[in-house]
């Protein structure tokens, strides 16, 4: 099975890139941001992205726009300050761009300013390696 791994982040913390860089070493593929276009087809696109002013960022989107001929199934792995969600968001995308999304997803909070200092923590990094396991296996 191939994999790839991209990521996106606006935020000087750099949260969704110690994310990146956890399921990069965990699955043995080199974490690319967005920059790096898919060159060929993968199985499996991890796209480990951030919530931001309640959406994904429109860089996301085009990305995806430009890279759906190469994408097979898409896993959205992602944190947010606020704590919601980007699957919706990411979905959408790739229900219009006809991509093919996972039902699982990863998800966690994050730190911002004073909101969930300290996080991600060892706890959330054990779950996305449980996250990860099963494709580690494939």
């Amino acid at each position: 099975m191939s994999i790839a791994i991209r990521y996106f982040t606006k935020s000087k913390k750099g949260n969704t890139e110690k994310i990146a860089r956890f399921a990069s070493e965990k699955l043995g593929v080199e974490a690319l941001d967005l920059s790096a276009p898919l060159g060929e087809k993968v199985d499996t696109l991890f796209l480990i992205n951030a919530m931001y002013a309640a959406d994904i960022d429109n860089r996301v989107k085009e990305y995806l726009a430009a890279n759906k001929a190469n994408i097979g199934t898409l896993v959205n792995v992602n944190s947010a300050a606020s704590g919601a969600s980007t699957y919706k968001a990411v979905k959408k995308v790739c229900d219009k761009e006809g991509i093919a999304i996972s039902d699982k997803e990863f998800h966690t909070v994050a730190s911002w300013i004073f909101l969930n200092k300290g996080r991600p923590n060892a706890d959330d990094f054990k779950r996305l390696e449980d996250f990860l396991l099963p494709f580690v296996e494939a």
